[in-house]
């Protein structure tokens, strides 16, 4: 019973159409470097789209699928680091993961969770694409380690 407890993340990913392809990447950047890196202290957006525009969660799909692209994010056979969405994501880590449609992902993500926040970071750990939440807008925040 326990183990389908601490496992519902995998149920939730599958639901967003990921592929779940290793439960914990342990080599991958730490946690709370990625938490900073998005939600710390002067962090600015790429692109914000206020909640009240009409087609906002497409457009925030749109976008993220622009930036993850540009970075590049995904490998060649679409696989990224996922930390899970939601609450105990952290708890969790990074996860690998295919996505197995392409695009809209945060509007996947938003319709099994409530919420497009999320956070994405690249096999080798240099890149992190992430959708936040920010007084009235949605923030695409794309930050890069040297």
């Amino acid at each position: 019973m326990s183990n389908e407890i601490d496992h519902a993340w995998v149920e939730v990913l599958q639901r967003c159409d990921l592929q779940v392809v290793e439960e914990c990447a342990v080599d991958a950047l730490p946690v709370n470097s990625a938490i900073y890196a998005v939600n710390g202290v002067g962090v600015e957006p790429v692109a914000s789209i206020p909640f009240s525009s009409p087609e906002a969660m497409g457009e925030l799909s749109r976008v993220w699928h622009a930036r993850s692209t540009g970075l590049p994010l995904y490998d060649q056979e679409g696989r990224f680091l996922l930390m899970p969405p939601g609450a105990g994501g952290s708890k969790v880590g990074w996860v690998k993961v295919r996505d197995r449609t392409g695009t809209g992902l945060p509007s996947r993500i938003a319709s099994v969770t409530g919420s497009p926040e999320f956070m994405a970071l690249s096999l080798d750990g240099c890149r992190i694409c992430a959708v936040s939440i920010e007084d009235y807008e949605y923030w695409v925040i794309v930050h890069e380690f040297t």
